[in-house]
């Protein structure tokens, strides 16, 4: 009997030994998207690293979750990780508006720097909340997506125009287009319907979604580069032991790194693999160009006036790093 006992307690000793701990990563955005086969290795090597005590599977095209409930569904611990686009919540914290903000940082280099003088008060922000940053990655930079040729913005009035963030949908009141809230998984499908004749994202989405299909014009004007973040809850992070704590760090810095990587990888392979769907690139004349810059100005005093020190901070942070070429130092 005693044998009998001791051998059932071994096992189950054994089975608590093994015993694998399963999340949920929700994601907006296709499983072909750049974005998502980063997350699905991140989410890989973070079973290899735990020796497979954590396993995480990625959820992608808003199937478990939309785009717009992701951050809300980790923070009450409804997924215990997920992926947004920090511009999405402009209207929740004024550091997640400078993703949205056109012109404020409009290369990699100049994204690279706003993101590092962000990451503190994103850290703060997304604590308060319960949360965990884990890491982020730029999108390739913003262009116009649109039916008929433009050459200045009065050329954009009253056209229908996708707003997906709080950003985009003040794009459209400033240039007088009429907004349409669509959100990625959406968005092939209202063009088809002719719900949007137009739109402003990278040429990721555009080529994902098969803009080509329905509308002929790319104007690269590079406005900004919006970026996605892994977000953890924090009461699920605090509950994995200190090895397991580590796997998910390591594998999420490798995942930060290799997304920059790639998304400036593929900027030009888009654009390429849109011309060769019977897109035109365009690079926006003097007129559009300045016409758009003086929108980024509006946008960008209107944040300034509501955003509080700290922000107003980061932002002097960058400008002054930008200007200097170097890596920003945290304000």
């Amino acid at each position: 009997m005693l044998t009998r006992t001791l051998a059932a307690a071994a096992l189950m000793l054994g089975t608590s030994a093994f015993a694998q701990t399963k999340w949920d990563l929700p994601a907006a955005y296709a499983a072909s998207n750049f974005h998502t086969e980063n997350l699905v290795q991140f989410a890989a090597d973070v079973e290899k690293l735990s020796g497979g005590k954590l396993k995480i599977t990625v959820h992608p095209n808003a199937s478990l979750f939309k785009a717009n409930e992701i951050k809300r569904a980790v923070q009450a611990g409804n997924a215990q990780v997920g992926e947004i686009l920090l511009a999405n919540f402009a209207n929740e914290a004024p550091i997640y508006a400078l993703d949205g903000l056109p012109f404020l940082a409009s290369s990699y280099a100049e994204a690279r720097v706003l993101y590092d003088v962000q990451r503190p008060v994103l850290d703060k922000q997304l604590a308060g909340q319960g949360m965990k940053l884990l890491y982020a990655v730029a999108w390739p930079p913003q262009g116009i997506y649109t039916k008929k040729p433009i050459s200045s913005v009065a050329d954009m009035r009253g056209i229908k125009w996708r707003a997906y963030s709080p950003a985009t949908a003040k794009i459209a009141e400033l240039i007088g287009a009429q907004p349409v809230t669509i959100q990625a998984a959406e968005l092939s499908q209202a063009m088809a319907t002719g719900v949007i004749d137009s739109y402003m994202s990278s040429g990721s989405t555009g080529y994902d979604s098969k803009t080509y299909e329905h509308i002929k014009n790319f104007y690269d004007t590079q406005a900004w580069l919006p970026k996605n973040a892994v977000i953890m809850n924090k009461k699920a992070f605090d509950a994995l032991d200190k090895p397991t704590q580590d796997a998910v760090l390591k594998a999420a810095a490798e995942a930060e790194t290799r997304g920059w990587k790639v998304s400036q990888e593929k900027d030009s392979w888009y654009k390429t693999a849109l011309t060769e769907k019977g897109m035109t690139i365009h690079k926006p004349n003097p007129k559009l160009k300045a016409d758009l810059q003086q929108v980024g100005n509006i946008m960008l005093a209107d944040w300034e006036k509501t955003a509080g020190a700290e922000n107003v901070a980061v932002v002097a942070a960058f400008k002054k790093a930008a200007a200097a070429g170097k890596p920003a130092t945290k304000p």
